[in-house]
Formats: structure tokens, sequence, C-alpha cells
């Protein structure tokens, strides 16, 4: 049985440079039921825009808790 985490995320750009460049790896954030998650940075790389990234999103984890997908939402 999988896990449904939801979101919201606003990451600059200048924020998601220093996670692609491998500064930091990981993202942190605290979902809507109030759990604290994090996640790899390089998962983000399909909804980068110029701006950065922004949205709610939907974080599907497996029972061992490793990350299944990512997807945003609509609004």
């Amino acid at each position: 049985m999988s896990d449904r985490i939801r979101f919201f995320l606003n990451l600059t750009a200048d924020r998601y440079l220093s996670h692609y460049q491998g500064h930091v790896k990981n993202v942190s954030v605290i979902a809507e039921d109030g759990r604290r998650i994090e996640f790899p940075a390089n998962t983000l790389r399909p909804f980068v825009t110029k701006s950065g990234v922004q949205g709610r999103f939907e974080l599907l984890i497996d029972d061992n808790n490793r990350l299944q997908r990512l997807h945003r939402l609509s609004h």
C-alpha cells in the first residue's frame, strides 16, 4: 500500500540552482497533514521553470518509505 503526501512548494530559480548544482541534495517540506518530508532535489527537475518550482504536489511513497512518484496537482 502506498501513501500519498501533498504539499505546496514555492522554490525560486536561485534557490533551485543550489539544489541543481549539487550544493544541496534534498528538499525538505511540511506536508499538508503536518509531516516534515524530505526527498531528492533532482526529483523536481521536470517541474522547473524560469521562475523556479511552484505549485501543489503529491508524492507517492511505498511501504518502505521509498519515493514512487511525484507529480504536480492542478490548482
